[in-house]
């Protein structure tokens, strides 16, 4: 049996991987794919690929172009959600800020650099017509960390995905004072170069594995209630959640890879544009 490291964030977006492991679909394969949960994200998980702690990574589109382009050996074998990331732009529940405007020169909470809530706020400070050099960022790991930051008052807003930090808000600990969608599918599966030309098929077969699954999740029974459970969120936001998010079986185009890399290279997280064949790979 193969054994392959696949890492992710522990959000409701992998829910599709987690059901095809318990269901031992990729073991009926002869594949012992072993999952491990990053919370800390994508800054987190391109250290892993380059490290070798993961063979492959559901990881945010607009991270690991940065991080290949940067010299990351891995590449991109398929969009796994082409829907947008929904990142709510959050300040403590005490803070004095009270619209986006007023966030303006002050400072994000990121769970680390080169993550994608580092990558959002420049994205919306963009949006806003802020100068982006003048962004301030306080690393704090995780959501508890951010939590902590912006009831400390160590950093001003948090950007992270709406659904999954709307307990927080619920809760009296977090305010929402606007959302920032990616301009670009939000999570791509990229797998590190060694993996993909000593194991093109066994990747294959994990693709077509996660693919049938992905094409009949939202018609799964009481799929919003097994999620609500797992991720702590109630019934009706994941409702609205699943009716925005679409899943993808498909590879990344080169308009869509351009798209990203014209907005990094304009807001100056990349200094060069790296070709369709250095990113993607298609199996």
């Amino acid at each position: 049996m193969k054994q392959l490291k696949i890492a992710g964030v522990p959000e409701h977006f992998n829910l599709p991987w987690h059901l095809a492991i318990e269901n031992k679909e990729f073991e009926s394969q002869n594949i012992d794919l072993q999952w491990t949960d990053v919370p800390e994200g994508t800054g987190k998980m391109c250290q892993m690929l380059r490290n070798g702690e993961t063979d492959i990574a559901v990881i945010l589109s607009e991270g690991i172009v940065k991080d290949i382009v940067g010299g990351n050996p891995s590449k991109i074998v398929q969009v796994y959600v082409d829907s947008p990331l929904i990142w709510g732009i959050h300040v403590g529940a005490q803070s004095k800020f009270k619209t986006l405007g007023d966030l303006e020169n002050t400072k994000a909470a990121i769970s680390r650099l080169g993550s994608g809530s580092q990558l959002m706020a420049y994205v919306n400070a963009n949006n806003q017509n802020w100068k982006t050099d003048n962004l301030q960022f306080e690393i704090v790991n995780t959501i508890d960390g951010a939590v902590g930051a912006l009831t400390e008052g160590t950093a001003d807003y948090f950007m992270w995905e709406r659904f999954m930090t709307k307990p927080l808000v619920d809760k009296g600990i977090f305010r929402r004072i606007a959302d920032c969608p990616t301009p670009w599918p939000c999570f791509v599966i990229a797998v590190r170069n060694e993996v993909l030309e000593n194991n093109p098929e066994i990747i294959k077969q994990i693709l077509n594995i996660i693919n049938k699954k992905t094409i009949s999740f939202k018609s799964t029974p009481d799929i919003d209630a097994v999620l609500a459970e797992k991720y702590h969120q109630k019934r009706e936001d994941i409702q609205e959640w699943l009716s925005l998010t679409d899943w993808s079986q498909k590879q990344l185009s080169n308009e869509m890879l351009n798209n990203i890399q014209n907005q990094l290279l304009e807001l100056k997280i990349i200094d060069k544009i790296g070709t369709f064949d250095e990113i993607v790979k298609t199996l």
